[in-house]
């Protein structure tokens, strides 16, 4: 049985499982806008799991019937400061490294639409799942609001020119444009999204929890690194992680034709 964790903020639900960690946006009426106060709870939540080692795999996703609606405008417009929004901003840019930086799998769900940078926090994470019904859009130029932190997560994850019509028009895509053009990994129909998500989480937990950190942390950095550093880099890695008892246990279990037993050491 899932367990919710002991002390969550009421804007952000988390839900324990067997090493699956479920973070749910919780401002329905609001379409999931990440406030200030929201953006918080997910840095605190995501720190606090950034040092738990039980952890396997992170799913976020959204309640009521947007995922992510980007920033709170309405709190923006009541907060008229270029400090405010200076750290607004970065706080939000935190939370997205917070997700990136994480040393497990993210994964988001997404059952409806995600805007500004809730598209944004779509592409922070390193995996995305969502019902073919789903719309995502960085909409803030139609707003008068270059949507410019967003476009750092887009940029890494989508073709240029794609990205940058997406930024400078405003106009969404469907889930299966998302797919086509990198933003997410599935559009699978809106009743199949929690047994695909499932699925998913169900595959990443049964690999090596060694192997899946060690890949984590070094996939994200190599890619910021020219062709040869990234095969030195890569080399050392994959040597230290030959070392680690699941790899022989894994190896083994291969040669052998059993199912492993990992350690996660």
């Amino acid at each position: 049985m899932a367990t919710p964790e002991a002390a969550q903020s009421p804007l952000l639900l988390v839900d324990r499982q067997d090493g699956v960690v479920t973070l749910t946006l919780n401002r329905p009426d609001q379409y999931n806008a990440l406030s200030t106060e929201l953006l918080d709870a997910l840095h605190d939540t995501l720190t606090t799991l950034d040092q738990d080692l039980d952890v396997r795999c992170v799913v976020i996703a959204g309640a009521g019937r947007a995922f992510c609606a980007g920033h709170d405008l309405k709190q923006m417009r009541a907060n008229p400061d270029r400090a405010y929004y200076l750290d607004l901003f970065t706080r939000c840019g935190r939370v997205m490294q917070d997700i990136v930086n994480l040393p497990v799998p993210v994964i988001a769900k997404v059952h409806g639409t995600a805007t500004a940078a809730g598209c944004q926090l779509v592409a922070s994470c390193d995996l995305a799942i969502a019902a073919d019904t789903a719309r995502f859009a960085v909409s803030g130029i139609n707003v008068g609001l270059f949507c410019s932190t967003p476009a750092v997560a887009l940029t890494r994850n989508m073709p240029i020119k794609k990205a940058f019509e997406m930024l400078v028009t405003g106009e969404f895509i469907d889930a299966h444009d998302a797919v086509a053009n990198g933003l997410i990994n599935h559009a699978v129909p809106a009743d199949q999204l929690d047994a695909r998500v499932q699925q998913l989480v169900d595959t990443i937990v049964a690999k090596s929890p060694v192997a899946v950190r060690t890949g984590k942390a070094m996939y994200k950095r190599q890619a910021t690194m020219a062709l040869y550093e990234a095969y030195e880099f890569a080399s050392d890695v994959m040597a230290g992680n030959m070392m680690s008892e699941d790899a022989g246990e894994g190896i083994d279990a291969f040669i052998q034709k059993r199912k492993p037993t990992w350690t996660g050491r």
